[in-house]
């Protein structure tokens, strides 16, 4: 990752309570909150933290102050003194080292709970859209079936839908993929060459950071919470710094955290990304499934250099494998040149479903979002009330929840799940370089009797990680 300077001003505003009922000195209780800062990631690994002197006259406080703190953090191995570039947020080895409960056993039994991927069951009407689908397979048997541009009437059907959104889109700006990962996938390898710095959100969607730094991109991380999104001052400054070459974002109820950029947020992104020749790529996979409120026009209806991403999969079934691009057709064009050292084309067939239920869009999200209310208000109370000690956000929509568990657990909770038939993905999957241990991601897709079990086996859990930690000694430093 690059590092991307911290400013002592921007560290400061972080730290605003670090003494803040501490009963340890001065430089021990920089250091546990700085390293707090880490762990939740509002402190991206890879970034270059600031001066000591800075940082002294920004807090207030002596340099010596500063420098213990930070000699305390690089004993501990979160942070790294590197030639050229001072001192580097890092994560120490033991957490590093840490199993990734998204890659246990890859497939698991069928007696077992795999919440790894949020998903919903097919919606209503994919079987008869199936149905009208095969009529039409015959017209199609007359052409190759390789098919790396789309459907004609599948690309209409996409560009009428962003049309109705308000973002005035022709067929000719649309290239349909083999599901929205494809498309990231696509995308990386076109506009990234090695060495290439790219922005992405942190925490973020983990195959899209993986296909990234597949392409040879350097990631520089800004951060989102739950509650409060994305923090315009670093984002402006992360653009500004780093130059990136593309931006992923997920502007519309964000994957994991169900946040969605403020209008002030949207506008320095694109402002300051056009100064600086930056491609902004917005993911819309879960950008539709809005539970409460009204969601805005898409990104690119600010901008009409924004590249958007579009999915099939989450708004009606995960194995209808359609994803989409919307471009300007000189990018499509080198997508296009691009595609066949992958793949060949989109299947025909799923094609053809898609093209049945895209017009009928709405009608599949308003039946959706029925059940999506139901499941989130289950969970999160049923989580707030066996669990207070847990920050439980309720998202505005989407598919999970990004709980907040105050203390560096994450990986602990998810193999004590798994050991009783539940598989979560901890926190840590979702950081560009890990991290993010005091979160998990909990879906609220699950049928009502699991999502009682997997409460049960949650409660279950951390009863034994927190009782784990009563029994550790000094501060929470000596803990994460």
């Amino acid at each position: 990752m690059t590092p991307v300077l911290l400013s002592a001003r921007a560290a400061a505003a972080l730290l605003p309570e670090w003494r803040a009922g501490a009963d340890t000195v001065a430089y021990e209780a920089l250091a546990d909150a700085v390293r707090v800062l880490v762990i939740d990631g509002r402190i991206p690994l890879g970034t270059r933290m600031p001066a000591e002197r800075g940082l002294a006259e920004a807090l207030g406080v002596s340099r010596t102050t500063v420098a213990n703190a930070y000699a305390r953090l690089r004993a501990s191995g979160y942070l790294a003194s590197l030639r050229g570039s001072g001192s580097v947020v890092r994560l120490p080895r033991d957490l590093l080292g840490r199993p990734d409960p998204e890659r246990l056993g890859g497939v698991v039994p069928d007696d077992v709970l795999d919440l790894r991927k949020a998903a919903l069951p097919a919606a209503p009407g994919v079987a008869e859209a199936v149905e009208r689908a095969v009529r039409h397979v015959p017209a199609a048997l007359a052409g190759t079936g390789y098919d790396t541009v789309g459907d004609p009437g599948l690309r209409a059907a996409i560009a009428a839908r962003y049309t109705e959104r308000g973002l005035p889109t022709d067929p000719s700006q649309v290239l349909v993929t083999i599901g929205a990962q494809h498309a990231i996938a696509l995308l990386a390898r076109v506009l990234v060459r090695r060495g290439d710095t790219v922005l992405v959100e942190s925490p973020t969607y983990p195959h899209a950071h993986e296909a990234f730094r597949e392409a040879g991109g350097r990631l520089v991380g800004v951060p989102v919470d739950a509650r409060t999104g994305w923090d315009v001052d670093v984002l402006e400054a992360t653009l500004r710094r780093s130059t990136p070459t593309a931006a992923y974002v997920m502007p519309e109820l964000h994957n994991p955290t169900g946040a969605s950029m403020s209008p002030a947020a949207r506008q320095v992104l694109l402002e300051v990304a056009a100064s600086v020749g930056t491609t902004v790529v917005a993911d819309e996979t879960m950008g539709e499934l809005r539970i409460d409120g009204v969601g805005g026009p898409p990104l690119a209806a600010l901008s009409p250099d924004v590249v958007m991403i579009g999915s099939a999969s989450k708004v009606f079934w995960g194995g209808l494998r359609i994803g989409w691009i919307r471009a300007e057709p000189e990018l499509l064009q080198r997508l296009l040149l691009a595609r066949p050292t992958g793949d060949l084309g989109t299947p025909v067939l799923d094609q053809l479903v898609a093209r049945e239920l895209v017009p009928v869009t709405d009608t599949v999200l308003e039946a959706r979002r029925t059940s999506l209310r139901q499941g989130r208000d289950d969970v999160v109370g049923a989580l707030r009330t066996r669990l207070p000690a847990w920050d439980v956000p309720s998202p505005a929509g989407g598919l999970t929840l990004w709980v907040g568990l105050g203390s560096p657990v994450s990986s602990a909770l998810v193999l004590a799940a798994r050991a009783e038939g539940v598989v979560l993905a901890s926190g840590g999957v979702f950081g560009p370089d890990g991290g993010f241990e005091r979160f998990l991601r909990v879906p609220f897709t699950m049928a009502p009797a699991d999502r009682e079990r997997v409460v049960d086996v949650l409660e279950r859990a951390w009863g034994r990680a927190s009782g784990a930690r009563a029994g550790a000694r000094g501060s929470l430093a000596a803990v994460v």
